[in-house]
């Protein structure tokens, strides 16, 4: 009976002892590293968009900054996706249209890549062919004017790399390659581009004050008899200083690019494209979706004088007959003056997102 009574107590120890092994053994696997939200954009937005199956982790991160500046993504390994968008760019490109790896010039300015965790429709490209930021990053690999590869290609490079089989079993569990995984690591990094400190970021926080001029700027901005600018692109309440939405803003009487009307095959969108954040235009000439306006002044003139008629202009350009909403020269040099303020050097210098 005492033999007995020992083995018991023997074997409940050995199966204590297990369990706690067990409990106390840490879970390996990516490490979870949740978006820094910026104060402005907590108190002023919805959380951001972060799909349940591609959580953020350091390692995520990581692997998209890596694939996001590897040439390894084109067809003869020359270009990546940092080539058309550039860190001192506010990640987009100086050039009106960049070149592709076969010497092939696109037809639309590159978009400035920022605060895309907070775009809630999901609606990218200046003309919203694509739905999701991962799926976004799909597109230019295969594209024949960018990168003009295939991802089969793609992910046996990848597959054969001294250092990615790595980062993936790192990132995602296992070594095994695929697209998906791979747009799901550049769509963690895209996310971690955050600008939210520019000068009227800190104004809004009580840090400094705004000059005369600049403050002129922000009410012309905001006044419907004015630069009436705020319906689409926002107020101080939208950090975001676009509401991400399509409209036709009287480029042109005609249209040679659809935009959204190409994707939606709704006459009524023709000649609508994306309202681009008024963040980083410091950094982000030339403008508009052709990048036909090389300087701010010009921006501005076109709203002021320069609008065009057309079947789909937006009701919001309400001064189109008077060509536009007739600025004085001062409330011109204010308003450029207000949106210089939203320029956000910390984020163009910051080192984790240098490229160039």
């Amino acid at each position: 009976m005492m033999t007995r009574r020992l083995l018991i107590l023997t074997f409940i120890l050995i199966a204590l002892s297990c369990e706690k092994e067990t409990v106390d053994k840490p879970v390996s696997g990516p490490t979870p590293s949740p978006l820094q939200i910026p104060k402005l954009f907590s108190n002023n937005l919805l959380d951001p968009v972060i799909p349940f199956d591609n959580p953020q982790t350091k390692e995520g991160v990581a692997l998209g900054n890596k694939l996001f500046i590897d040439p390894i993504l084109s067809l003869n390994n020359s270009q990546s996706c940092a080539d058309c968008h550039l860190s001192k760019n506010a990640f987009s490109d100086s050039d009106r249209f960049s070149d592709g790896v076969e010497g092939i010039r696109g037809n639309r300015n590159s978009m400035p890549l920022f605060n895309l965790a907070w775009n809630f429709d999901e609606k990218f490209f200046w003309d919203g062919n694509t739905f999701s930021l991962e799926h976004q990053a799909f597109v230019p690999v295969t594209d024949p004017i960018e990168m003009n590869t295939t991802w089969t290609d793609v992910e046996q490079k990848l597959q054969q790399h001294p250092e990615y089989p790595t980062l993936f079993e790192q990132a995602f569990g296992t070594s095994i390659i695929d697209s998906t995984l791979v747009v799901k690591a550049i769509a963690q990094f895209e996310r971690t581009l955050i600008s939210s400190n520019s000068k009227f970021d800190k104004y809004l926080l009580g840090e400094v004050e705004l000059t005369p001029e600049e403050l002129n700027g922000f009410n012309v901005f905001m006044d419907e008899t004015k630069g009436d600018c705020f319906h689409c692109h926002g107020n101080e309440r939208n950090p975001l200083w676009t509401d991400n939405r399509f409209h036709n803003n009287g480029l042109d009487e005609t249209f040679t690019d659809m935009g959204l009307g190409a994707v939606t095959g709704d006459p009524a969108d023709n000649g609508k494209f994306k309202t681009p954040s008024l963040r980083n235009l410091q950094f982000t000439a030339p403008y508009m979706h052709d990048g036909r306006f090389t300087t701010l002044d010009e921006v501005i003139n076109h709203y002021s004088e320069g609008l065009k008629n057309s079947n789909t202009i937006d009701p919001l350009m309400k001064k189109v007959a008077q060509g536009g909403v007739q600025l004085s020269p001062k409330d011109k040099a204010d308003l450029k003056a207000f949106l210089l303020s939203l320029s956000d050097f910390e984020f163009i210098n910051n080192p984790i997102f240098k490229n160039q």
